[in-house]
C-alpha cells in the first residue's frame, strides 16, 4: 500500500492505534464516510502519508487546515514527529483529534476555530485535504504561511479548474505531483503565494 511500506515499524504501531480509535469514534462523530471504513487505510491515512516525502527537510512545524479526522495533518505527524497545529471547527472531531494525539503520542495542538479565525504563529509548511477550492485555501493559508514556506494541497480531478480561478487572484509556483493513491489526483506543492491586487498596490 502506497506510504506504508517506508513508515517504521514504530510508526504503523502508532498509526494502528489511530486506524482503531477512529473506527470507535466514527458511528458517534462522523469522521469519515460509513462506506469509506473498509477503505480507511487505502482511501484517507496512505492518502496522507503521501505527502511524508514533500515535507521540506528541517521543517520546524506545520500547519493543517480543516483537520477533520485527522487527514492529512495528524497523519503527518505521527509519520514524521513534526509539531503540527491542527485547526478544526467541528467541536466533536476536535475532541477526537485530542484523544488521538493523546494516544498516539504526536506532538499536536488542537485549536476549535475556523481557519480565518486561527490566531497562531505562522508556520513554513501549511496542508489542508478537502476542505475548500483553491482560491479559498490560498485565502486561508496566506496569512499563516512563514516567508519562504509552502502548502501542500492534494486535489481531484477538479484540480486545472481551480488553478484556473486562483491564478485570476493570485501569483504562485506550483508544482503539481501525480497522486499514488488516486486515478486522475496529484498534490500541489505552492510556494511565493501573493495577492495579485496586493502587488499591483506596491
Amino acid at each position: 500500500m502506497s506510504g506504508l511500506a517506508s513508515v517504521s515499524r514504530e510508526t504503523r504501531a502508532r498509526l494502528d492505534t489511530f486506524a482503531a480509535l477512529l473506527l470507535r469514534w466514527n458511528p458517534a462523530v462522523n469522521l469519515i464516510s460509513r462506506g469509506d471504513e473498509a477503505e480507511l487505510w487505502s482511501r484517507h491515512i496512505a492518502d496522507s502519508l503521501q505527502l511524508v516525502a514533500l515535507v521540506p527537510p528541517g521543517a520546524s512545524h506545520g500547519i493543517d487546515l480543516g483537520t477533520g479526522g485527522g487527514f492529512p495533518g495528524l497523519v503527518l505527524a505521527i509519520a514524521t514527529d513534526i509539531p503540527y497545529d491542527l485547526i478544526e471547527s467541528d467541536h466533536r472531531k476536535a475532541a477526537f483529534l485530542r484523544e488521538a494525539g493523546r494516544a498516539t503520542r504526536a506532538t499536536v495542538r488542537v485549536h476549535t476555530v475556523r481557519a480565518e479565525a486561527a490566531k497562531i504563529d505562522s508556520a513554513p509548511l501549511i496542508t489542508s485535504r478537502a476542505l475548500a477550492p483553491l482560491p479559498r485555501l490560498l485565502a486561508l493559508a496566506a496569512p499563516l504561511l512563514s516567508p519562504g514556506g509552502i502548502c501542500l494541497f492534494p486535489k481531484g480531478s477538479a484540480v486545472e479548474s481551480e488553478l484556473t480561478a486562483a491564478a485570476a487572484g493570485w501569483h504562485m509556483r506550483v508544482a503539481r505531483i501525480p497522486s499514488q493513491t488516486a486515478q486522475g489526483a496529484c498534490i500541489l506543492r505552492i510556494s511565493d503565494i501573493a495577492r495579485i491586487h496586493d502587488n499591483a498596490r506596491s
